[in-house]
Parts: C-alpha cells; structure tokens; sequence
C-alpha cells in the first residue's frame, strides 16, 4: 500500500478503492489524485463516510484523466455501472446532480436534481428527455454548462427571433435564434458529440471530429473546419475553473486570492477633451452580469490622458465599499495603465491582481500585461478569449454611453 501512495499521480483522475475480497467499494474524484488519496491516510479524519472504513481499502487502482471534469464523467460511469457500497450513502444528498438532453426541435442541456429525478416516472423521463446523465457527485452545474456551451455550442434559444442572441454574438450558438441551422445539422454539430463526451467517449469523439474536419477541408468549406479544428483543440485542454463543490475537495484550482469567478472590465472613451466617459462591465464565469455594469463620466480631467481618465475612474470604483471586489481587474491599456491601476487600488488598500490587455503591432495581436505570478500565467493562457470577450464588451460599453452622450448634446 506504501508503495501506491508513493506512486500516485499528481494529475486529476478517478481512484478505486478495493476490499481485501477484490470487490471495488469506494469510486472517487479528485483535482490532484496523490493530494487527494493521501488524505485518507494520513492527518485527522473528516466526516466522509468512507474514512470511517478505510481500515477495509486492500488495494488502489486509478485511472488519470486529461481534466477534473471528465474525472466527473469517469466517475458517475463508474458508480452507476458497480455501484459500490460505500458511494451508494452519499445518493440522497442534494448535490448529486443529472445533466439532460432535452427533447426539443432544437434539444437543449437541462440539469435535475436527485430528488426531482426520482419523482419522475420512466414515461417522463422518456417524454421529456432524449438522454440523462450521472448522477454526478459534487458538480457545480451551472459552471459546467457553461463549460459544454463554450465546446459544443449547444443552445438555449428559440427560433425565430428578430435578432440574434447573445451567445451568437460571441460565437456561441449555431444560429438557431436566426434560423442560420436545421434541427438535424444542430444535432450533427452540437448534440451528438456533446452526447459522445458526456459518455466518456472523448478520445473517440476527437478522431470522428478530425476525420470530418479533413472531409470538409478537402470540399474547401473552410469556415466549417475552422469550427472544428478550434473544438477538437478545446477538447484537448479542457479547463475546470470552479467546477466543483468545495465539500468534495481538498484540492482546487485556486490562486492565491481565490478562483477567478468575477472580472471587472474598464474601457475609456474619449471625443476630445471634453467628452471623456469611462465604462465598468462584469463577468461572471464567463458570462456578463449587466446589472452590474456602471457608467462614468470623467469629472476632473484637465487635457486629454486616458491613463489619468482611468485612474479617477478606478478611484472612483474603489470608494465604492458596497460594490463587491472582484477576482481580477481588466483594463484597456498596456504597462503604464496597468501600473497606474495598481498605484490607485494600493491606496485603497486593494490586492486584487490587475491584467491589461492591448493591441500590438499593427494592431492585429492582443498583447496581455500580467503580474509576475506563475499561477496567474497559467491561468491566462486557458483563458485569453474570455479576457478578449470581458475588454470587447467594455469597449461597445464605453462606446455606446459616448453616443447616448452625444444625442444628448445635440441641438
């Protein structure tokens, strides 16, 4: 036993305990598999049903996996194909979650809890659902949704709508809101590989992805093979930012201030020196809260500076004691605005780390500034498209509030 506890990966994976008679017992998930199962052997017990009887674990076998979430899948595979005696205490617990296929035109990811599974007849289930899966132990649905939308595409929109949805806008939906996609090339391109994956059939949804991306490059629909040559690349290095509950982990994938959940986005605007306003968006796991969004008007600007316009816009925000702070601050600028922020939130006493994006040479290339922080860096090159969508929407913001601004003016 010495010698597996030695030999355990540091990667995420699933981990199977075995009893003394060779019958699996305890199936589990974790961020880190040597952090993970260590922990049972060793330091003070917690309340997990299985520490209590860890005397019975003979033997440990793993399986890693290239992300938490598809430990997540491997995980309710396992559970629900051996059901072992000691994951089976945990069943009624409100966290374990299902994720549905819906039975739409357009079918859609829905997520149900254990307790609303189990009222449900098989004829409902049957009506309502094409397929279900799990039940997954621990997961944060509505993160992982957001995840499955970022690579499959699939859509919560309705057809026939006058313009597109927002997700549409930031090459998130196939077009289903504005009739772009039938029902069956939907399900070609977003459903049935969403359903391969949430099987833990990913390394043979990768290769029928690559086969049809040579197809469709070979007929020269080269948008079409752009598509999948970006999702077959996001399968590869599937990021897991807050998927999980705390409660079943003791190890996430936290900087030292925290998971990056919430950004704030800042943008100036100017026309000439008298018309300078500033923009403050939100992002939550990567989708905007807009009710959070603020307007500024630049006040005591005397010429025309962006960085000076930003850094009375940042003091402002930070006066702000009822606003909450978020995980990372965004700015639209290179080193002198991002050092000028830094400057601003020290005063106020701030510690939240400051990230600036601009454009390079020529400005066809997004150039990030980053605090000298490894984990920040690692973070960041999972993540650039979204800091690129946080700056694009400060931006139409800013821009936007300038008009309204200018309407205003007019005679």
């Amino acid at each position: 036993m010495k010698n597996k506890l030695k030999n355990l990966p540091s990667q995420p994976g699933i981990y199977l305990f075995f009893n003394s008679d060779k019958e699996l017992i305890y199936v589990g998930k974790a961020t880190s598999l040597k952090d993970r199962v260590r922990s049972y052997f060793s330091g003070p017990s917690t309340s997990r049903p299985i520490e209590n009887l860890i005397h019975e674990v003979n033997n440990i076998k793993w399986i890693v996996t290239d992300s938490v979430l598809e430990a997540i899948i491997l995980e309710a595979i396992y559970i629900k194909d051996k059901n072992p005696k000691y994951n089976v205490l945990g069943k009624d617990d409100k966290s374990w979650n299902y994720i549905a296929i819906t039975r739409d035109e357009y079918p859609t990811l829905k997520t149900i809890r254990q307790h609303e599974y189990k009222q449900l007849t098989d004829a409902q289930k049957r009506k309502k659902y094409g397929k279900i899966f799990g039940p997954f132990p621990g997961l944060k649905t509505k993160e992982t949704l957001k995840l499955l939308r970022q690579i499959f595409t699939y859509s919560t929109c309705k057809p026939d709508q006058e313009r597109a949805c927002f997700y549409h806008q930031i090459e998130q939906c196939l077009g289903v809101c504005t009739n772009e996609i039938t029902p069956a090339e939907y399900k070609r391109k977003s459903i049935n590989p969403l359903s391969l994956f949430l099987s833990g059939k990913k390394k043979q949804l990768i290769k029928t992805l690559e086969q049809r991306m040579k197809r469709v490059s070979k007929d020269e629909n080269f948008e079409e093979a752009q598509r999948l040559r970006d999702q077959i690349q996001n399968l590869k290095k599937i990021h897991d930012v807050a998927l999980l509950n705390k409660s079943f982990f003791n190890v996430t994938l936290r900087l030292s201030k925290g998971d990056i959940n919430r950004i704030e986005g800042y943008d100036i605007s100017n026309l000439g020196s008298t018309g300078i306003v500033g923009s403050l968006v939100v992002f939550e796991h990567g989708e905007p809260i807009k009710s959070d969004y603020r307007k500024f008007r630049i006040k005591t600007l005397k010429g025309q500076s962006d960085v000076d316009a930003l850094a009375e816009m940042i003091d402002r925000r930070a006066k702000r004691k009822d606003w909450p702070l978020p995980d990372l601050f965004l700015i639209d600028g290179g080193k002198p605005q991002v050092n000028r922020t830094n400057k601003v939130l020290k005063e106020h006493n701030i510690t939240t780390p400051v990230i600036g994006i601009a454009k390079g040479a020529a400005r066809k290339k997004n150039e990030f500034h980053v605090p000298r922080n490894k984990k920040l860096t690692d973070w960041l090159s999972q993540h650039k498209n979204t800091l690129i969508q946080v700056r694009d929407e400060a931006h139409r913001f800013a821009i936007a509030y300038q008009r309204s601004l200018r309407k205003i003016r007019k005679p």
